[in-house]
């Protein structure tokens, strides 16, 4: 199974933000560091995770495990809903993106287990 490392990260709330994502488990690890405009943290963490569907898309790599530690994403993911009207077209185009996959799971794991991702995300900061 292919492993998706996700985040996010924001220098200000909002601010200059940056998205990371490592995917490991395919003959060359990928490491992404986008840069992103000025947006809240959970705003950058859902762009993350659009980024790394649509790269996965993109690529055939079509079962995956993301790896999230960003509560709201993984929560909003598995009950496909937001109260959160920003979150909410950011949602849906990761449901539709999700649905071009043959195998798609998302889980919380603690910060301290997604440091690579982190390091991307921050040095994509502006």
């Amino acid at each position: 199974m292919i492993e998706v490392y996700i985040d996010g990260a924001s220098k200000g709330n909002p601010g200059p933000s940056g998205a990371g994502v490592f995917i490991k488990g395919i003959k060359e690890p990928v490491f992404l560091s986008i840069p992103l405009e000025s947006m809240s943290n959970h705003e950058a963490e859902f762009h993350a995770l659009l980024i790394a569907l649509e790269y996965c898309v993109k690529n055939d790599l079509s079962m995956v495990s993301f790896r999230t530690d960003s509560k709201i994403v993984e929560q909003s993911i598995d009950k496909e809903y937001s109260k959160n009207e920003i979150f909410i077209p950011l949602l849906e185009k990761s449901l539709l993106l999700i649905n071009q996959l043959d195998l798609f799971f998302i889980k919380w794991i603690p910060s301290n287990l997604n440091k690579v991702a982190d390091e991307l995300a921050r040095k994509a900061i502006k």
